[in-house]
C-alpha cells in the first residue's frame, strides 16, 4: 500500500490542482481504475495489475 499511495501522489496528487474536494475525489477514482487496468508494470511482466492476476490465476 505505501508503494501505490507513492505513486498516486507523485503520478497524480503532485502534478494538479484541484478546485474543490469533489474533483479530488472524481480525480482518484479515474486514477485507481488507470492504476488497476491500464497502467503496466515491468515488475508484473509488462501487464497491469488486473490482467497479471487474470493471467497467473488460471495456473
Amino acid at each position: 500500500m505505501e508503494s501505490f499511495f507513492g505513486t498516486l501522489k507523485s503520478e497524480f496528487f503532485y502534478v494538479k490542482r484541484f478546485r474543490n474536494i469533489d474533483e479530488l475525489q472524481t480525480g482518484i477514482k479515474v486514477y485507481i481504475q488507470y492504476y488497476n487496468h491500464d497502467r503496466i508494470k515491468l515488475r508484473l511482466r509488462g501487464l497491469s495489475p488486473v490482467k497479471y492476476r487474470a493471467k497467473y490465476k488460471q495456473h
